[in-house]
């Protein structure tokens, strides 16, 4: 099974229209929602799209999708490894469980048991590592053992397609915005966002949001070198990761800002979600939500997509 050929290059228009063509059987084809209340309290028109509501409940779905479409049936035949604690060990896992083919998932130890439960639950093999620094070298092994294709969380071409299309289908579905918002960590979301947007709708801004204290997207942004991230310490986990070269190099051509937020102003607007929109979000998601509500005087009026990127939450450990 192969449908795409595989990119070593940043991805085109017909790149992203075909990726999403190719992964349909894989995915959702994410609602947008809108909230008059939200609106009213930030001073602009307010377009969500929820990838909450994506399968295994996050945007990375469209990634690994990606990535697997590509492949030749004899490298399918051995299945895919990646290292992760978070939504794309599911994704990975959910994608191979479809394809009838082995997921080998590295995760640290200490990684929450509600996702190794449910990477679990997708058929995958779980292998423990002691820490972060040990992931890429178990990862090594596991490849070399099992000849699996490395699936990359986000530095990838092919990752980048996929994760390019939630923001086709928000542009398709919402004529004439102003502003396209979405989360930054290791930033294959907000490349593949940047992509689209510059593709369908040209005069439509791009603007990344992360939070204050893993800033290295907009330190980057500055500076014109990745930066990196002194700590890990946000209630947005799923946006503690840096930056790779393939997803600053476009981040840095495409997309016009990055704005950061405080841990208080992220946990606020997650609140606003929940309480105003009655839709479970995870803290990442309420990133952009936070960036425009500091930032009112700066979209007052404005239409707005915003790229809502998951929804799984440790629901014993809610911040309100």
């Amino acid at each position: 099974m192969s449908f795409l050929e595989k990119l070593e290059r940043i991805p085109t228009r017909q790149d992203i229209a075909e990726t999403h063509q190719a992964i349909s059987e894989f995915i959702h084809y994410t609602p947008i929602l809108t909230c008059e209340s939200l609106n009213l309290i930030s001073g602009a028109e307010l377009f969500f799209k929820c990838e909450n509501f994506q399968k295994i409940g996050a945007f990375k779905m469209r990634g690994a999708a990606s990535t697997a479409v590509r492949l030749e049936d004899e490298e399918l035949e051995k299945g895919f490894a990646t290292h992760s604690s978070g939504n794309h060990a599911q994704a990975v896992a959910r994608t191979a469980m479809l394809l009838g083919v082995p997921a080998y998932i590295v995760m640290p130890e200490n990684a929450p048991p509600v996702k190794v439960a449910a990477t679990k639950g997708y058929g995958a093999e779980i292998i423990f590592c002691k820490n972060v620094e040990d992931r890429e070298p178990t990862l090594q092994e596991v490849v070399e053992r099992t000849g699996a294709t490395f699936i990359h969380p986000y530095n990838d071409y092919n990752v980048i397609a996929g994760q390019a299309t939630s923001a086709l289908e928000l542009l398709q579905d919402v004529e004439e915005l102003d502003v396209v918002i979405a989360p930054v960590g290791g930033g294959g979301l907000l490349s593949g966002t940047a992509l689209s947007t510059r593709y369908w709708s040209p005069s439509t801004k791009v603007i990344g949001a992360e939070p204050e204290v893993v800033n290295d997207a907009w330190r980057s942004m500055q500076s014109g070198q990745i930066e990196v991230n002194a700590t890990t310490n946000t209630i947005a986990d799923g946006l503690r990761t840096n930056l790779g070269e393939k997803t600053f190099d476009i981040i840095q051509k495409h997309v016009d800002d990055i704005l950061t937020v405080s841990e208080e102003e992220i946990i606020e607007a997650l609140r606003l979600v929940w309480e105003r929109m009655k839709i479970v979000i995870e803290p990442s998601s309420a990133v952009p939500l936070a960036a425009i509500l500091q930032n009112k005087e700066r979209f007052e009026g404005e239409k707005i997509g915003i790229i809502l990127t998951g929804g799984n939450v440790d629901l014993s450990k809610l911040p309100f």
